[in-house]
């Protein structure tokens, strides 16, 4: 895994995304900060990183798109699944090497804060829980770009579905506000989620059988829990869309709190996108 990390790092180094990537945060992040801070004159510095975390949706697919479509459409993914490490391993080396790209950004805006205490008191402790919830959500969105580009040799096509992705995630929160309350409107776009989940699960394993019945025991669950008691799904989709938000998980941060169960759903995403990605590249390999 570390000889993964360091070619990725090289890799990195070496190819215009990564600066691009942390040219856009750092730019932003200035210029939020003269704006908020220094004119406006605000101390606080986590409404600086609030206001751009908008930037993680053209941030993200720029730095990820290549990291794995790249390896298809030049051919040499072949030699990811020749290395005498598991595709865990190599997954997980490509994204530690993300992180470590995001960090260094990261790290020199968090001197940002201490450069305002000159101007100021300024609140250290929410700006520092307010910047490591900016990394746990970068994590977390990274993991997900990581997914999107295993799944395609186009980088361009990796970079758009990862943008309409991070787009919507990003409005979510949003658009729950005009989602109908019925229980069945929250039964009928259940029923939905549970189908495009099911064909996800089955690009990802060819295996109909496996699917089929993953779906339709879902499926049942969910008729029989809707004819049970249908007030369990008044307002439930609604309420689902805001709670599977990445962004509107940061505003605990943002409002000075330590969120512990805002860093449970990060950390589990990341799990489960790492899974998938793994997964993703194993089908692949004994596709070959």
């Amino acid at each position: 895994m570390r000889s993964v990390v360091k070619y990725e790092l090289l890799s990195h180094v070496t190819n215009i995304p990564a600066y691009v990537f942390g040219a856009f945060l750092l730019l932003f992040a200035g210029i939020y900060m003269t704006v908020n801070n220094l004119k406006a004159g605000s101390m606080n510095f986590e409404y600086v990183l609030s206001g751009m975390s908008f930037i993680f949706l053209i941030a993200v697919p720029i730095l990820t798109m290549r990291v794995l479509a790249e390896e298809k459409s030049q051919k040499t993914d072949a030699l990811l699944y020749s290395l005498p490490a598991s595709m865990t391993k190599v997954v997980l080396g490509k994204y530690v090497a993300m992180l470590v790209v995001f960090a260094v950004p990261l790290a020199v805006i968090s001197l940002y804060p201490l450069i305002l205490t000159a101007f100021g008191n300024v609140y250290l402790k929410v700006s520092l829980s307010a910047l490591f919830g900016f990394f746990c959500l970068g994590a977390a969105l990274l993991a997900v770009g990581l997914f999107i580009s295993s799944l395609t040799s186009s980088q361009a096509i990796a970079a758009g579905a990862c943008f309409v992705v991070m787009l919507v995630n990003y409005y979510m929160a949003s658009l729950s506000g005009y989602v109908s309350s019925k229980p069945y409107a929250s039964f009928i776009a259940l029923f939905v989620l549970v189908l495009l989940v099911a064909a996800l699960f089955y690009l990802l394993t060819r295996s109909l059988v496996v699917s089929g019945v993953l779906a339709g025991a879902a499926e049942a669950v969910l008729v029989i829990l809707f004819l049970v008691k249908s007030s369990l799904f008044e307002g439930l989709f609604g309420k689902l869309l805001t709670s599977l938000s990445l962004f509107k998980r940061y505003d605990s941060f943002v409002d000075g709190m330590f969120d512990l169960s805002a860093i449970v759903y990060y950390v589990s995403v990341i799990v489960f996108f790492l899974a998938l990605t793994v997964l993703s590249m194993e089908k692949q390999r004994w596709a070959e």
